[in-house]
Protein backbone atom coordinates (compact mmCIF):
# COMPACT_ATOMS: atom_id res chain seq x y z
CA UNK A 1 0.00 0.00 0.00
CA UNK A 2 1.49 3.34 -1.05
CA UNK A 3 -1.19 5.58 0.47
CA UNK A 4 0.42 5.71 3.91
CA UNK A 5 -0.40 9.30 4.88
CA UNK A 6 -3.80 10.26 6.25
CA UNK A 7 -4.49 13.97 5.74
CA UNK A 8 -7.80 15.83 5.86
CA UNK A 9 -9.90 12.69 5.73
CA UNK A 10 -8.05 11.01 2.86
CA UNK A 11 -5.38 8.34 2.54
CA UNK A 12 -2.70 9.67 0.19
CA UNK A 13 0.69 8.76 -1.23
CA UNK A 14 1.92 12.28 -0.59
CA UNK A 15 3.41 14.93 -2.83
CA UNK A 16 6.91 13.49 -3.18
CA UNK A 17 8.70 10.31 -4.13
CA UNK A 18 10.75 9.56 -1.01
CA UNK A 19 10.09 6.23 0.66
CA UNK A 20 11.55 4.47 3.66
CA UNK A 21 12.28 0.76 3.81
CA UNK A 22 10.30 -1.34 6.28
CA UNK A 23 12.47 -4.16 7.62
CA UNK A 24 11.62 -7.35 9.47
CA UNK A 25 14.19 -7.28 12.30
CA UNK A 26 13.99 -11.06 12.74
CA UNK A 27 15.38 -11.61 9.25
CA UNK A 28 16.90 -8.28 8.25
CA UNK A 29 14.85 -8.41 5.05
CA UNK A 30 12.99 -5.48 3.52
CA UNK A 31 9.29 -6.28 3.58
CA UNK A 32 7.77 -3.00 2.45
CA UNK A 33 8.08 0.74 2.05
CA UNK A 34 6.47 3.76 3.67
CA UNK A 35 5.78 7.20 2.24
CA UNK A 36 7.81 10.07 3.65
CA UNK A 37 5.87 13.31 4.04
CA UNK A 38 7.21 16.39 2.30
CA UNK A 39 6.76 20.01 3.39
CA UNK A 40 3.65 20.31 1.21
CA UNK A 41 2.09 17.31 2.95
CA UNK A 42 2.82 18.75 6.38
CA UNK A 43 1.33 22.08 5.35
CA UNK A 44 -1.79 20.27 4.19
CA UNK A 45 -2.02 18.46 7.53
CA UNK A 46 -1.57 21.74 9.42
CA UNK A 47 -4.26 23.43 7.36
CA UNK A 48 -6.64 20.51 7.92
CA UNK A 49 -6.02 20.38 11.69
CA UNK A 50 -6.46 24.14 11.94
CA UNK A 51 -9.68 24.21 9.91
CA UNK A 52 -11.23 21.35 11.91
CA UNK A 53 -10.12 22.63 15.32
CA UNK A 54 -13.01 24.93 16.20
CA UNK A 55 -15.68 22.47 15.12
CA UNK A 56 -14.17 19.55 17.03
CA UNK A 57 -13.69 21.70 20.14
CA UNK A 58 -17.39 22.67 19.98
CA UNK A 59 -18.46 19.04 19.60
CA UNK A 60 -19.95 18.03 22.93
CA UNK A 61 -17.98 15.79 25.23
CA UNK A 62 -20.89 13.36 25.04
CA UNK A 63 -20.59 13.10 21.26
CA UNK A 64 -16.78 12.87 21.31
CA UNK A 65 -17.08 10.06 23.85
CA UNK A 66 -19.54 8.21 21.62
CA UNK A 67 -17.12 8.36 18.68
CA UNK A 68 -14.24 7.18 20.84
CA UNK A 69 -16.27 4.27 22.18
CA UNK A 70 -16.92 3.15 18.62
CA UNK A 71 -13.19 3.52 17.94
CA UNK A 72 -12.47 1.35 20.98
CA UNK A 73 -14.76 -1.37 19.63
CA UNK A 74 -13.06 -1.14 16.24
CA UNK A 75 -9.62 -1.41 17.87
CA UNK A 76 -10.66 -4.55 19.70
CA UNK A 77 -11.92 -6.04 16.44
CA UNK A 78 -8.61 -5.19 14.74
CA UNK A 79 -6.35 -6.23 17.63
CA UNK A 80 -5.05 -9.37 15.95
CA UNK A 81 -4.24 -7.54 12.71
CA UNK A 82 -2.36 -4.89 14.66
CA UNK A 83 -0.49 -7.53 16.68
CA UNK A 84 0.62 -9.41 13.56
CA UNK A 85 1.89 -6.14 12.06
CA UNK A 86 3.75 -5.22 15.25
CA UNK A 87 5.60 -8.54 15.33
CA UNK A 88 6.40 -8.44 11.63
CA UNK A 89 7.78 -4.88 11.65
CA UNK A 90 9.02 -4.40 15.23
CA UNK A 91 10.03 -7.92 16.21
CA UNK A 92 8.55 -8.56 19.64
CA UNK A 93 6.98 -11.98 20.30
CA UNK A 94 3.41 -12.30 19.13
CA UNK A 95 2.25 -12.88 22.72
CA UNK A 96 3.62 -9.45 23.71
CA UNK A 97 2.27 -7.82 20.56
CA UNK A 98 -1.18 -9.20 21.33
CA UNK A 99 -1.07 -7.73 24.82
CA UNK A 100 -0.07 -4.34 23.41
CA UNK A 101 -2.64 -4.31 20.63
CA UNK A 102 -5.30 -5.77 22.88
CA UNK A 103 -4.95 -2.89 25.33
CA UNK A 104 -5.61 -0.21 22.69
CA UNK A 105 -9.37 -0.48 23.09
CA UNK A 106 -9.07 -0.07 26.86
CA UNK A 107 -7.02 3.12 26.47
CA UNK A 108 -9.48 4.61 24.02
CA UNK A 109 -12.47 3.67 26.17
CA UNK A 110 -10.84 5.19 29.27
CA UNK A 111 -10.36 8.50 27.51
CA UNK A 112 -13.90 8.34 26.12
CA UNK A 113 -15.19 8.29 29.68
CA UNK A 114 -12.74 10.98 30.82
CA UNK A 115 -14.01 13.27 28.06
CA UNK A 116 -17.31 13.50 29.92
CA UNK A 117 -15.62 14.34 33.23
CA UNK A 118 -13.66 17.48 32.34
CA UNK A 119 -15.69 19.42 34.86
CA UNK A 120 -13.94 22.67 35.72
CA UNK A 121 -15.03 24.30 38.99
CA UNK A 122 -16.80 27.23 40.69
CA UNK A 123 -14.73 29.46 42.97
CA UNK A 124 -16.55 31.26 45.84
CA UNK A 125 -16.45 34.98 45.21
CA UNK A 126 -15.72 37.79 47.64
CA UNK A 127 -18.72 39.66 46.20
CA UNK A 128 -22.22 38.16 46.14
CA UNK A 129 -22.91 39.67 42.70
CA UNK A 130 -19.93 37.93 41.10
CA UNK A 131 -19.83 34.38 39.76
CA UNK A 132 -16.30 32.95 39.39
CA UNK A 133 -15.68 29.78 37.43
CA UNK A 134 -12.90 27.86 35.72
CA UNK A 135 -13.67 26.19 32.41
CA UNK A 136 -11.40 23.62 30.80
CA UNK A 137 -10.97 24.15 27.06
CA UNK A 138 -9.02 22.21 24.43
CA UNK A 139 -5.51 23.56 24.06
CA UNK A 140 -5.77 23.34 20.26
CA UNK A 141 -4.03 21.39 17.48
CA UNK A 142 -1.42 18.90 18.70
CA UNK A 143 1.74 17.53 17.12
CA UNK A 144 2.43 14.05 18.51
CA UNK A 145 5.57 11.96 18.03
CA UNK A 146 5.47 8.28 18.99
CA UNK A 147 8.26 5.64 19.08
CA UNK A 148 8.81 2.25 17.47
CA UNK A 149 9.23 0.16 20.62
CA UNK A 150 5.49 0.30 21.43
CA UNK A 151 4.03 1.46 18.13
CA UNK A 152 0.43 1.03 19.27
CA UNK A 153 0.74 1.44 23.04
CA UNK A 154 2.34 4.87 22.84
CA UNK A 155 0.44 6.19 19.82
CA UNK A 156 -3.00 5.31 21.14
CA UNK A 157 -2.49 7.31 24.35
CA UNK A 158 -1.73 10.44 22.35
CA UNK A 159 -4.57 9.99 19.87
CA UNK A 160 -7.23 9.16 22.43
CA UNK A 161 -6.16 11.83 24.91
CA UNK A 162 -6.09 14.63 22.35
CA UNK A 163 -9.36 13.64 20.68
CA UNK A 164 -11.17 13.18 23.99
CA UNK A 165 -10.16 16.67 25.08
CA UNK A 166 -11.41 18.20 21.84
CA UNK A 167 -8.04 18.77 20.18
CA UNK A 168 -7.18 18.02 16.59
CA UNK A 169 -3.93 16.13 16.08
CA UNK A 170 -1.15 15.45 13.61
CA UNK A 171 0.53 12.20 14.61
CA UNK A 172 4.03 11.40 13.39
CA UNK A 173 4.18 7.63 13.83
CA UNK A 174 7.40 5.60 13.54
CA UNK A 175 8.43 4.86 9.97
CA UNK A 176 9.83 1.49 11.11
CA UNK A 177 6.33 0.24 12.03
CA UNK A 178 3.77 1.91 9.75
CA UNK A 179 1.20 -0.83 9.26
CA UNK A 180 -0.15 -1.11 12.79
CA UNK A 181 -0.39 2.69 13.05
CA UNK A 182 -2.42 2.81 9.84
CA UNK A 183 -4.79 0.13 11.14
CA UNK A 184 -5.26 2.09 14.37
CA UNK A 185 -5.97 5.32 12.51
CA UNK A 186 -8.58 3.54 10.40
CA UNK A 187 -10.32 2.43 13.61
CA UNK A 188 -10.86 6.09 14.50
CA UNK A 189 -11.85 7.00 10.94
CA UNK A 190 -14.44 4.25 10.79
CA UNK A 191 -15.81 5.42 14.14
CA UNK A 192 -16.70 8.80 12.63
CA UNK A 193 -13.82 11.14 13.50
CA UNK A 194 -14.39 14.10 11.11
CA UNK A 195 -11.97 14.97 8.33
CA UNK A 196 -9.04 17.08 9.46
CA UNK A 197 -9.39 16.18 13.14
CA UNK A 198 -6.95 13.28 12.87
CA UNK A 199 -3.91 13.24 10.57
CA UNK A 200 -1.08 10.71 10.21
CA UNK A 201 2.37 11.30 8.72
CA UNK A 202 5.64 9.41 8.43
CA UNK A 203 9.06 10.65 7.44
CA UNK A 204 12.42 12.00 8.55
CA UNK A 205 11.87 12.85 12.24
CA UNK A 206 14.06 15.94 12.32
CA UNK A 207 12.38 17.37 9.23
CA UNK A 208 8.87 16.80 10.52
CA UNK A 209 9.51 18.19 13.99
CA UNK A 210 11.31 21.24 12.56
CA UNK A 211 8.29 21.94 10.35
CA UNK A 212 5.43 21.22 12.73
CA UNK A 213 6.64 22.59 16.06
CA UNK A 214 7.30 26.20 14.96
CA UNK A 215 3.99 26.40 13.11
CA UNK A 216 1.54 28.84 14.73
CA UNK A 217 -1.16 26.22 14.20
CA UNK A 218 0.37 23.80 16.70
CA UNK A 219 -0.42 24.57 20.35
CA UNK A 220 1.00 21.48 22.06
CA UNK A 221 3.66 18.83 21.49
CA UNK A 222 3.57 15.32 22.88
CA UNK A 223 6.78 13.35 22.45
CA UNK A 224 7.90 9.89 23.55
CA UNK A 225 11.52 8.98 22.86
CA UNK A 226 15.12 9.43 23.91
CA UNK A 227 16.44 12.10 26.25
CA UNK A 228 18.74 13.74 23.63
CA UNK A 229 15.93 14.09 21.08
CA UNK A 230 13.55 15.22 23.81
CA UNK A 231 15.95 17.99 24.76
CA UNK A 232 16.12 19.21 21.16
CA UNK A 233 12.36 19.18 20.70
CA UNK A 234 11.83 20.76 24.11
CA UNK A 235 14.20 23.61 23.21
CA UNK A 236 12.41 24.14 19.90
CA UNK A 237 9.01 24.12 21.61
CA UNK A 238 10.18 26.54 24.30
CA UNK A 239 11.45 28.92 21.64
CA UNK A 240 7.91 29.09 20.30
CA UNK A 241 6.21 28.95 23.72
CA UNK A 242 4.49 25.63 23.06
CA UNK A 243 3.17 23.39 25.78
CA UNK A 244 4.88 19.98 25.93
CA UNK A 245 4.49 16.51 27.35
CA UNK A 246 7.82 14.68 27.30
CA UNK A 247 8.05 10.97 28.12
CA UNK A 248 11.76 10.27 27.81
CA UNK A 249 14.24 7.54 28.68
CA UNK A 250 15.01 5.92 32.00
CA UNK A 251 17.51 3.73 33.81
CA UNK A 252 15.18 2.12 36.33
CA UNK A 253 16.49 0.77 39.65
CA UNK A 254 15.09 -2.55 40.87
CA UNK A 255 15.78 -2.85 44.61
CA UNK A 256 15.57 -6.25 46.31
CA UNK A 257 15.82 -6.23 50.10
CA UNK A 258 17.00 -9.24 52.10
CA UNK A 259 13.49 -10.05 53.38
CA UNK A 260 12.04 -10.43 49.87
CA UNK A 261 11.44 -13.80 48.19
CA UNK A 262 14.62 -13.67 46.12
CA UNK A 263 13.91 -16.42 43.61
CA UNK A 264 10.33 -15.28 42.96
CA UNK A 265 11.42 -11.67 42.54
CA UNK A 266 14.22 -12.75 40.20
CA UNK A 267 11.74 -14.41 37.84
CA UNK A 268 9.58 -11.28 37.76
CA UNK A 269 12.68 -9.12 37.26
CA UNK A 270 13.85 -11.24 34.32
CA UNK A 271 10.39 -11.11 32.71
CA UNK A 272 10.36 -7.31 32.97
CA UNK A 273 13.99 -6.88 31.89
CA UNK A 274 13.85 -9.01 28.76
CA UNK A 275 10.34 -8.00 27.66
CA UNK A 276 10.57 -6.53 24.16
CA UNK A 277 14.29 -7.44 24.25
CA UNK A 278 14.81 -4.74 26.87
CA UNK A 279 13.58 -2.02 24.51
CA UNK A 280 11.28 -0.49 27.12
CA UNK A 281 11.77 2.97 28.60
CA UNK A 282 10.51 1.78 31.99
CA UNK A 283 12.52 -1.45 31.87
CA UNK A 284 14.48 -2.29 35.04
CA UNK A 285 18.19 -1.99 34.30
CA UNK A 286 20.05 -1.63 37.61
CA UNK A 287 19.20 -4.60 39.85
CA UNK A 288 20.34 -3.62 43.34
CA UNK A 289 20.23 -6.67 45.60
CA UNK A 290 21.00 -6.78 49.32
CA UNK A 291 24.01 -8.88 50.26
CA UNK A 292 22.17 -11.65 52.13
CA UNK A 293 20.03 -12.67 49.13
CA UNK A 294 22.33 -11.64 46.28
CA UNK A 295 23.54 -15.15 45.44
CA UNK A 296 20.05 -16.64 45.45
CA UNK A 297 18.64 -13.81 43.35
CA UNK A 298 21.50 -13.84 40.85
CA UNK A 299 21.43 -17.62 40.40
CA UNK A 300 17.71 -17.61 39.63
CA UNK A 301 17.94 -14.54 37.41
CA UNK A 302 20.82 -15.90 35.32
CA UNK A 303 19.14 -19.29 34.96
CA UNK A 304 16.01 -17.64 33.59
CA UNK A 305 18.03 -15.45 31.22
CA UNK A 306 19.85 -18.49 29.84
CA UNK A 307 16.59 -20.39 29.37
CA UNK A 308 14.87 -17.71 27.28
CA UNK A 309 14.01 -18.88 23.79
CA UNK A 310 15.15 -16.36 21.17
CA UNK A 311 13.65 -16.29 17.72
CA UNK A 312 11.26 -14.76 15.26
CA UNK A 313 8.42 -13.24 17.21
CA UNK A 314 5.91 -14.98 14.96
CA UNK A 315 7.31 -18.44 15.77
CA UNK A 316 5.62 -20.62 18.35
CA UNK A 317 7.33 -20.55 21.73
CA UNK A 318 9.50 -17.47 21.14
CA UNK A 319 10.08 -15.61 24.40
CA UNK A 320 12.40 -12.85 23.21
CA UNK A 321 12.64 -11.37 19.74
CA UNK A 322 15.29 -9.26 18.02
CA UNK A 323 16.40 -5.71 18.53
CA UNK A 324 14.74 -3.25 16.19
CA UNK A 325 17.86 -2.07 14.35
CA UNK A 326 21.27 -3.38 13.38
CA UNK A 327 22.80 -0.33 15.05
CA UNK A 328 21.42 -1.50 18.41
CA UNK A 329 23.61 -4.60 18.14
CA UNK A 330 26.70 -2.42 17.93
CA UNK A 331 25.58 -0.43 20.97
CA UNK A 332 24.98 -3.56 23.06
CA UNK A 333 28.40 -4.94 22.17
CA UNK A 334 30.08 -1.64 23.01
CA UNK A 335 28.38 -1.37 26.41
CA UNK A 336 29.31 -4.93 27.35
CA UNK A 337 32.93 -4.52 26.21
CA UNK A 338 33.30 -1.29 28.18
CA UNK A 339 31.82 -2.83 31.34
CA UNK A 340 34.19 -5.79 31.15
CA UNK A 341 37.13 -3.46 30.59
CA UNK A 342 36.10 -1.61 33.75
CA UNK A 343 36.12 -4.83 35.79
CA UNK A 344 32.53 -6.13 35.59
CA UNK A 345 31.81 -9.86 35.52
CA UNK A 346 29.87 -11.40 32.62
CA UNK A 347 27.49 -14.04 33.98
CA UNK A 348 25.72 -14.91 30.75
CA UNK A 349 25.24 -13.64 27.20
CA UNK A 350 27.24 -10.68 25.95
CA UNK A 351 27.21 -11.35 22.21
CA UNK A 352 25.11 -11.34 19.09
CA UNK A 353 22.91 -14.40 18.64
CA UNK A 354 23.15 -15.99 15.21
CA UNK A 355 23.87 -14.31 11.90
CA UNK A 356 20.32 -13.62 10.73
CA UNK A 357 18.30 -10.69 12.02
CA UNK A 358 19.22 -8.41 14.92
CA UNK A 359 19.34 -10.76 17.89
CA UNK A 360 21.44 -10.14 21.00
CA UNK A 361 21.76 -12.67 23.81
CA UNK A 362 20.05 -11.99 27.15
CA UNK A 363 22.99 -10.62 29.10
CA UNK A 364 23.71 -10.32 32.81
CA UNK A 365 26.61 -8.30 34.20
CA UNK A 366 27.59 -8.33 37.88
CA UNK A 367 29.73 -6.11 40.09
CA UNK A 368 29.67 -3.32 37.52
CA UNK A 369 31.67 -0.26 38.66
CA UNK A 370 30.15 3.20 38.46
CA UNK A 371 32.81 4.16 35.94
CA UNK A 372 31.26 1.88 33.28
CA UNK A 373 29.22 3.52 30.53
CA UNK A 374 26.26 1.28 31.19
CA UNK A 375 26.01 2.65 34.73
CA UNK A 376 25.40 6.08 33.22
CA UNK A 377 23.65 5.39 29.87
CA UNK A 378 20.30 3.71 29.35
CA UNK A 379 21.09 0.39 27.60
CA UNK A 380 17.67 0.04 25.94
CA UNK A 381 18.41 -3.57 25.22
CA UNK A 382 18.63 -7.02 26.88
CA UNK A 383 21.44 -6.22 29.33
CA UNK A 384 20.86 -6.43 33.09
CA UNK A 385 23.21 -5.11 35.77
CA UNK A 386 23.20 -6.94 39.12
CA UNK A 387 25.05 -5.11 41.89
CA UNK A 388 24.97 -5.61 45.65
CA UNK A 389 24.18 -3.21 48.48
CA UNK A 390 24.60 -3.40 52.24
CA UNK A 391 21.73 -1.26 53.56
CA UNK A 392 18.68 0.41 52.06
CA UNK A 393 19.91 4.02 52.25
CA UNK A 394 22.84 2.95 50.05
CA UNK A 395 20.45 1.49 47.47
CA UNK A 396 18.21 4.56 47.48
CA UNK A 397 21.26 6.78 47.01
CA UNK A 398 22.29 4.72 43.96
CA UNK A 399 18.73 4.82 42.62
CA UNK A 400 18.83 8.62 42.78
CA UNK A 401 22.40 9.05 41.51
CA UNK A 402 21.46 9.35 37.85
CA UNK A 403 19.48 12.23 36.34
CA UNK A 404 16.76 9.83 35.15
CA UNK A 405 13.46 9.45 36.99
CA UNK A 406 10.92 7.49 34.96
CA UNK A 407 10.29 4.23 36.82
CA UNK A 408 11.56 2.35 39.86
CA UNK A 409 10.82 -1.00 41.49
CA UNK A 410 11.16 -2.07 45.11
CA UNK A 411 10.70 -5.39 46.92
CA UNK A 412 10.40 -5.91 50.66
CA UNK A 413 7.87 -7.34 53.11
CA UNK A 414 8.67 -4.63 55.67
CA UNK A 415 6.44 -1.56 55.51
CA UNK A 416 9.17 0.71 56.85
CA UNK A 417 11.34 -0.24 53.89
CA UNK A 418 8.61 0.03 51.27
CA UNK A 419 7.62 3.40 52.71
CA UNK A 420 11.26 4.55 52.59
CA UNK A 421 11.53 3.53 48.93
CA UNK A 422 8.21 5.11 47.98
CA UNK A 423 9.11 8.39 49.64
CA UNK A 424 12.84 8.41 49.00
CA UNK A 425 13.30 7.39 45.36
CA UNK A 426 13.08 10.23 42.84
CA UNK A 427 10.85 8.84 40.13
CA UNK A 428 7.61 9.49 38.28
CA UNK A 429 6.37 5.92 38.81
CA UNK A 430 7.10 3.48 41.62
CA UNK A 431 6.00 -0.16 41.61
CA UNK A 432 6.37 -2.02 44.90
CA UNK A 433 6.26 -5.82 45.25
CA UNK A 434 4.74 -6.29 41.79
CA UNK A 435 4.55 -4.74 38.33
CA UNK A 436 1.82 -2.10 38.32
CA UNK A 437 2.59 0.39 35.55
CA UNK A 438 0.93 1.54 32.32
CA UNK A 439 -2.77 0.76 32.90
CA UNK A 440 -5.11 3.20 31.11
CA UNK A 441 -6.41 4.61 34.39
CA UNK A 442 -2.95 5.36 35.82
CA UNK A 443 -0.58 8.22 34.94
CA UNK A 444 2.54 7.32 32.97
CA UNK A 445 5.44 9.77 33.01
CA UNK A 446 8.72 10.75 34.59
CA UNK A 447 10.65 13.53 36.29
CA UNK A 448 14.15 15.00 35.96
CA UNK A 449 15.77 14.03 32.65
CA UNK A 450 13.00 11.49 32.05
CA UNK A 451 10.66 14.28 31.07
CA UNK A 452 7.51 15.89 32.42
CA UNK A 453 3.77 15.46 32.15
CA UNK A 454 1.74 12.28 32.14
CA UNK A 455 -0.17 10.17 29.67
CA UNK A 456 -2.90 7.93 30.99
CA UNK A 457 -5.09 8.47 34.03
CA UNK A 458 -6.98 11.66 34.73
CA UNK A 459 -3.69 13.51 34.36
CA UNK A 460 -3.45 12.42 30.73
CA UNK A 461 -6.46 14.35 29.48
CA UNK A 462 -5.62 17.41 31.57
CA UNK A 463 -2.43 17.90 29.55
CA UNK A 464 -4.62 18.60 26.48
CA UNK A 465 -6.81 21.12 28.28
CA UNK A 466 -6.21 24.70 29.34
CA UNK A 467 -8.04 26.48 32.17
CA UNK A 468 -10.04 29.62 31.43
CA UNK A 469 -11.02 31.73 34.42
CA UNK A 470 -14.32 33.60 34.05
CA UNK A 471 -15.40 36.28 36.51
CA UNK A 472 -18.94 37.51 35.78
CA UNK A 473 -20.64 40.42 37.51
CA UNK A 474 -24.41 39.95 37.78
CA UNK A 475 -25.41 43.12 39.62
Amino acid sequence: MTDNLYINGQWTSGSGTRRGAVINPATGETIGAVTFAEAADLDAALAAANAASAGWARTSAYDRAAILKRAAANARAQAEAMAQAITREQGKPLSEARMEAGSAGDHIEWYAEEARRTYGRVIPSRQPEVMQSVMLEPVGPVAAFSPWNFPIGQLVRKLAGALAAGCTIIAKAPEETPTCAMILIQCFVDAGVPAGVLNLVFGVPAEISAHLIPSPVIRKISFTGSVPVGRLLGELAARHLKRTTMELGGHAPFIVCDDAEAEKVALLGAALKFRNAGQVCASPTRFLVQDAVAERFTTAFVARARALRLGDGAAEGTEMGPLAHARRLDMMQALVADALDQGARLLTGGARHGNTGFFFEPTVLADVPLSARIMQEEPFGPIAIVNRFADLPEAIAEANRLPYGLAAFGFSTRTDRTHAMARGIETGMMSINHFGLAAPETPFGGIKDSGHGSEGGSEGILSYLTPKFVSQFNG
